[in-house]
């Protein structure tokens, strides 16, 4: 076999290379997770009434861990008594049908700390004692109000928008035009 002479430093030149090849192969892919915010129109005739929540989808960074989650605050039970004053809540978690058809007006891109901040404040929700949910006080908008605040939004809860979910996350695109997000007719 026929070789051809190499030049002085070749052969090191090569191992650099490939060691920075390998190196490079072995750094975990990259990841992320999104936080999307959502909204439901409602209907008083088909049983849903107005609703916000957020949906977390991607990968965490340290474990390539898959995340496929969501979460909307409620009252446990929507009956009457949600209109005299506070009432027990739930975290609930919506199927992906119900998911796909709802409003997304914009989405964060989150590191993995912020994720693992986002799911402490959800079970701080989840674990509120007594009548957690308050309508005028404690509801769907302020929970996603809260996780909002955990990603770096600007917020604010004007009194005649929190029973409509859709508009405040319009006036929360308006607040925050670094979202490059568009307000959902």
């Amino acid at each position: 076999m026929h070789s051809f002479p190499r030049r002085p430093g070749t052969d090191r030149l090569i191992a650099a290379l490939l060691a920075l090849a390998a190196a490079l192969f072995a750094l975990p892919a990259w990841a992320s997770v999104t936080v999307h915010f959502q909204s439901f129109n409602g209907s008083m005739f088909f049983g849903r009434y107005p609703h916000t929540f957020v949906v977390l989808t991607g990968t965490l960074d340290a474990t390539g861990e898959e995340i496929r989650e969501n979460y909307g605050f409620t009252a446990k039970r929507v009956t009457p008594a949600i209109l005299s004053g506070p009432v027990e809540s739930e975290i609930m978690v919506e199927k992906d049908k119900y998911v796909e058809s709802t409003n997304r007006h914009f989405s964060v891109v989150i590191p993995d700390k912020t994720y693992w901040r986002i799911r402490e404040e959800v079970d701080t929700w989840a674990n509120l004692p007594g009548k957690g949910y308050d309508l005028e006080n404690r509801n769907c908008i302020h929970f996603v109000g809260a996780i909002a605040q955990i990603v770096g939004l600007t917020i604010s809860y004007p009194k005649d928008l929190m029973r409509k979910p859709k508009a405040w996350l319009n006036l929360m695109t308006a607040n925050n035009p670094w979202l490059n997000a568009r307000e959902i007719d």
